[in-house]
This record gives structure tokens, C-alpha cells and sequence, in this order.
């Protein structure tokens, strides 16, 4: 499907600086732009790209000041990051969704199904479920009995879904990920440890995103809780009993101990690690690999093991450098006190 300039600005409430009747078909990244391709430029670093681009428009900042001339044509939005996030997205809503339910998928007929629902080969509908309208279920995913699945949801293949759990509408998750497993409960006894029974859910809010290979492990009682808005990365750990709250972002290889207690529009830096039973304020921002080990206060910006404020950290960071060359000076230093004393006492 092709579109012209004067077309796409209307979509984005876009200025044209150039042939408002550019045509594209395709999206390309500015340093590999090609004819009939629509790029962005929103990192100064990229900014060279835009003088020997390919591509046909290129979505621009309103405040960027050109230095040469262009042969593309640009379309000028305050945000082209967020331009072309839109942009996207529309392209993405525009292809054919599958429906219908494969003569090789296992739907219980104690499950319900709504309208215009894909259920792909191989794939597993338990007892007591319902799936919402326009949900797509790819092949191999698991959905155990009495889950809740709302509208327009999309889970890739190899989801497993366990028993009871609950999820909003516009819910995608990525191949390889399982929801409501059980959390790591173990009571130590005489003979090894007993396994405490995990018999609470999980809770899945609207338009939240998950990631590949990603775990969101089920209560020991009540829930766990992933508020609306939120987008977790790749390989993600979240523990029995844990919260994670509305718009949060984490991306990948995050790990939440149990009763941990994200706020709301926190940004997760990939690999930190929070201790349980914390509580994060909303907005916060935790750093990568960050050792989150105590409660926090809003707006809070942490770094480093354990994590602490970030220009503490940086001047810290700088002092070990100089750790060896302050060590063998304390050494001399200790040496000639030494000698100062031995020379009074004489």
C-alpha cells in the first residue's frame, strides 16, 4: 500500500518541506534509506544521514536546522520519534488479522470463545476459560482452564498460560513466556524443604506488553499484579505476590523478588535486581544493573550494587581508579609515621 507525503502529514499534523506528493511504500532506517522508503531522524548522531539518505520523505524535529540542502522530502512534527511510533502502528493495524480455529488446536467445549478469535495448530484451550473477542492465540500456546482472556489480545506461540489466571484486553505476549507459574515458596524442615502450595493468581491489566521467555509467577494467596500500561522486556523474573505499576517499563533480564511493589511510571534499567518485600514510588528510575535493596522515594534516580544516587555513585566510581595508587601511598605514609616515632622514642 503506498502513501504520499501530503497523505502521511495528515496522519501525523505534519509540515511538508518538499513534494508533498512523495510516495512511499515501505519503512527504512535513515543510514539504509532507499526510493519509495519513509525514515526518521530524532538522535543528533544520525543527523549526516539525512544529507545523502535514499529514502523518499524523511520525518524530521521541528527545532533540527538544516546545514545543506536535501533531495528527500521532509515532513516536519514536533516529536518524529513519536511520529513515527504512530505511523507504525497504523501500519501494523492494517494487516489481516488470521481467525478461526484450526482443526488441530484443542478448544474444551466447556470453554468459551468469542468472536473473530485465531487458535492456531496445536495450541490448547482448557475447561472453564473464555477468550474475548479478536483474540489471537498462536500455535503451541497453553491456555489452562478457568483463564480469562479479554479482547484483542495476541499471544505468540509457546505461551503457556497456567490455571485461574486473569488478563485484560489488548494483551500481547511473546513467544516462550509463561504467566502463573509457581512463585518459590520452600519451608525448610527436618527432611529438605517443603513446598508451600502457590495457590493464588496472576492479574493482567489492559494494553500491557510482554516479552519473550519472560516468567510472571503466580501468588501464594490473592495475586500478582501487573497494572495497565505496562511493558516488560525479554527474560523477565517476576516473583510470587509482586506488583508492578501502571506504565511501568523494564527491559530485559530484570528480576523482582517476591512482594515487591513497583509504582506507577517507573523506568528498570536491564539486569537490576530487587530484593523482596520493597516498595519503588512511582517514578522512580532504577539504572542498569542496579541492586535495589530498600524502599525508595518518588521521582528517585538509583545506580550501582547497592543502588544509590547517581552522582554518589559516578564520584565513587572515580575514586576506585585511584584505590591502588591511595593504597600504597597510605602504606608509605604508615611507614615514615612509624619511622617518626621510633626516632622520638630514641
Amino acid at each position: 500500500m503506498e502513501f504520499t507525503a501530503k497523505q502521511i502529514a495528515g496522519l501525523i499534523d505534519g509540515r511538508i518541506e518538499g513534494n508533498e506528493n512523495a510516495a512511499v511504500n515501505t519503512f527504512a532506517k535513515i543510514e539504509e534509506g532507499k526510493e519509495g522508503a519513509i525514515s526518521f531522524l530524532s538522535n543528533p548522531k544520525y543527523t549526516h544521514y539525512l544529507y545523502e539518505t535514499k529514502s523518499s520523505i524523511v520525518l524530521l524535529n521541528d527545532d533540527v536546522e538544516l546545514e545543506h540542502p536535501v533531495s528527500t522530502t521532509l515532513i516536519r512534527v514536533p516529536n518524529a520519534y513519536e511520529a513515527i511510533a504512530k505511523l507504525l502502528q497504523i501500519y501494523e493495524s492494517m494487516k489481516p488479522k488470521k481467525s478461526g480455529i484450526d482443526p488441530l488446536a484443542f478448544v474444551s467445549p466447556k470453554a468459551t470463545i468469542g468472536k473473530d478469535v485465531y487458535i492456531g495448530a496445536f495450541a490448547y484451550v482448557g475447561d472453564g476459560s473464555v477468550i474475548g473477542d479478536g483474540t489471537q492465540v498462536y500455535p503451541h500456546t497453553v491456555i489452562g482452564d478457568n483463564v480469562t482472556i479479554g479482547a484483542n489480545g495476541l499471544f505468540y506461540p509457546n505461551v503457556t498460560i497456567y490455571q485461574g489466571c486473569r488478563l485484560g484486553n489488548n494483551v500481547t505476549v511473546h513467544a516462550g513466556s509463561v504467566i502463573g507459574a509457581d512463585g518459590f515458596g520452600f519451608a525448610p524442615g527436618e527432611q529438605g524443604y517443603n513446598k508451600i502450595p502457590q495457590i493464588g493468581i496472576v492479574i493482567i491489566e489492559d494494553n500491557v506488553e510482554i516479552g519473550a521467555n519472560t516468567c510472571v509467577d503466580r501468588s501464594t494467596m490473592g495475586a500478582t499484579l501487573v497494572k495497565k500500561g505496562v511493558k516488560l522486556d525479554n527474560l523477565i523474573q517476576v516473583a510470587h505476590n509482586c506488583e508492578v505499576g501502571e506504565n511501568t517499563v523494564m527491559s530485559a533480564q530484570v528480576g523482582l523478588a517476591g512482594s515487591t511493589k513497583i509504582g506507577d511510571w517507573c523506568m528498570v534499567g536491564g539486569q537490576a535486581g530487587f530484593s523482596g518485600h520493597i516498595k519503588l514510588a512511582d517514578h522512580t528510575f532504577i539504572g542498569a544493573q542496579a541492586g535495589v535493596i530498600s524502599n525508595t522515594k518518588s521521582g528517585e534516580q538509583l545506580i550501582g550494587t547497592p543502588a544509590i544516587d547517581p552522582k554518589i555513585f559516578f564520584k565513587a566510581s572515580a575514586l576506585m581508579k585511584r584505590l591502588p595508587d591511595m593504597y600504597k601511598e597510605l602504606g608509605q605514609l604508615k611507614k615514615e609515621l612509624a619511622e617518626l616515632k621510633e626516632k622520638q622514642i630514641q
